[in-house]
């Protein structure tokens, strides 16, 4: 299906999106480093915090990408933003109120994934797109949609209790979309959303069966 909008559209609302809440840039790298550091070094409230920050890139996205700037060209970032936002209250639900998400990293292939995800999200992706001739300001940066939801899915995957399926579905529905894109305006590094997801998918069901086994043995 045909996009309402153009590449050079689609580009600029990139650029409009990154000259309007620079620096904020910084600051989602910066939130995204405390995450990552308390997935290594956890504590007491690792947990709530890291589900907080999730919260907050959800809604920022939903919010501000989605609703304030995406929607100049395409209306159906209503839509969009709209299950952003839901996503943001997802992770508030499981990860705060409901205690159902503890990150944790461990040197298994959840966790070895999950870094390698966040890795490629917050500098690979960049790097790649650069490459691929989508320079700043008209590029996807860090806290869009793209990236952070590669960087959500490594989290997840280190999340060491059983993984709610609900919490991952507007993900991979994104992903879906964002891989369509890829084709249709030659967002290369976008392939990198759906291959991200499937790997995510295939390790978190995995990861589920066995938490299941192990808690009807006890």
């Amino acid at each position: 299906m045909k996009p309402p909008f153009t590449l050079e559209q689609f580009l600029e609302v990139f650029k409009n999106y990154n000259q309007a809440v620079f620096p904020m840039q910084f600051i989602l790298y910066l939130i995204s480093a405390v995450a990552i550091y308390l997935v290594i070094k956890s504590n007491l409230k690792s947990d709530i915090i890291i589900s907080i920050i999730l919260s907050l890139l959800w809604l920022w996205m939903g919010i501000v990408y989605h609703i304030i700037f995406f929607t100049t060209i395409n209306k159906a970032a209503y839509l969009f933003g709209g299950l952003f936002i839901i996503q943001g209250i997802l992770f508030l639900l499981f990860g705060v109120f409901q205690n159902k998400l503890s990150f944790n990293f461990k040197k298994d292939k959840y966790g070895i994934t999950g870094i390698s995800l966040i890795v490629f999200a917050l500098i690979l992706y960049p790097i790649l797109g650069y490459f691929f001739g989508h320079i700043y300001p008209s590029s996807p940066t860090f806290g869009l949609p793209c990236p952070t939801t590669i960087f959500t899915f490594g989290l997840v995957l280190m999340n060491i209790k059983k993984c709610p399926i609900t919490i991952l579905i507007i993900p991979f529905v994104w992903s879906v979309i964002g891989f369509m894109a890829a084709f249709q305006f030659g967002i290369f590094e976008d392939i990198s959303l759906i291959v991200g997801s499937l790997i995510t998918a295939c390790l978190l069901i995995y990861r589920n069966r066995i938490l299941s086994v192990k808690e009807n043995k006890l």
